[in-house]
């Protein structure tokens, strides 16, 4: 377990009001080593946030196992998850306005988490991060006077101020053009490239998952495939290369613990199925459905 990061095993999650239950997650499981950068895709209302939320300690499991740093998320007290939230976890929002007081200049915001949490020299870290996101110059500005990319920049320094050992970030260019989004994910690849960050992306941007070396899909509450950097392309990480035009990754289907696979509706749709019945046959080291 040393050099896990996160590890998920069954991981489910139920909303409950008084009329109606909600299953967010349905057993889920996932690795994350230390040192990874992965994105998480999948549809509204797949799990994914929710998944997210859950790393974050903002949101507790119904069932299963959650371990991140070798910390069991299950068992905290109130008292350490406090903690946790502080020392262990980063959070990016693609909404500013969770991330960010508009009142205080771009160096004030980045100092607020370490004078929460330790008694650093925090004007030194502050201007070391922002110079880092590539914002010294504009340490005096109010969140008026920045774009929205660049907030989004000091979220990131933000994030990191108290080195947390994840970094979570949910649609961190959701609300920036393209020239912005590339320019953020760089910085997520160098802190993970120069730091040894571990980094887990939420997005529904299909050109910046292709643009990492690990894509895992949830469909209906459980990682249902996940997509590998093809060997040959890993030098684009680094290479600044902008357009993707061929197909970057391999894609493979998860089983689960229980011996299940997700089949992807598109595939399915090609058997025109008459019901939900199909046969299953081995054949040369071959799986093969048939109607």
């Amino acid at each position: 377990m040393s050099n896990i990061m996160v590890q998920a095993d069954n991981l489910m999650k139920i909303y409950k009001t008084k009329d109606i239950e909600v299953v967010a997650l349905q057993g889920l499981d996932l690795t994350v080593e230390e040192g990874e950068l992965m994105a998480i895709i999948g549809n509204s209302g797949s799990g994914k946030s929710t998944f997210l939320n859950m790393l974050g300690g903002l949101d507790k499991p119904s069932a299963g196992k959650l371990y991140v740093d070798g910390q069991n998320l299950f068992s905290m007290t109130e008292k350490q998850l406090v903690d946790y939230k502080r020392k262990t976890v980063g959070f990016v929002w693609q909404n500013n306005a969770r991330n960010l007081f508009p009142f205080l200049t771009a160096m004030e915001n980045v100092m607020v988490p370490m004078q929460i949490s330790s008694g650093r020299k925090c004007k030194e870290r502050a201007l070391e991060l922002l110079d880092m996101v590539g914002l010294a110059d504009k340490r005096k500005n109010k969140l008026s006077q920045l774009s929205g990319g660049e907030q989004q920049r000091v979220a990131i320094a933000i994030a990191v101020a108290n080195s947390p050992k994840l970094l979570l970030a949910d649609e961190p260019t959701g609300s920036v053009d393209s020239k912005t989004s590339d320019y953020i994910l760089d910085l997520f690849r160098r802190l993970n490239r120069e730091w040894g960050q571990t980094i887990i992306l939420v997005t529904h941007d299909v050109m910046l998952s292709k643009k990492v070396q690990r894509v895992a899909a949830i469909r209906d509450g459980k990682i249902s495939s996940e997509r590998i950097l093809k060997d040959s392309h890993a030098e684009l990480l680094t290479g600044g290369v902008t357009s993707w035009e061929e197909e970057t990754q391999d894609e493979f289907a998860i089983i689960d613990r229980a011996g299940r696979v997700q089949i992807p509706r598109e595939i399915l749709d090609t058997m025109d199925l008459d019901g939900n019945k199909i046969r299953l046959s081995v054949k040369d080291g071959k799986i093969t459905l048939e109607k």
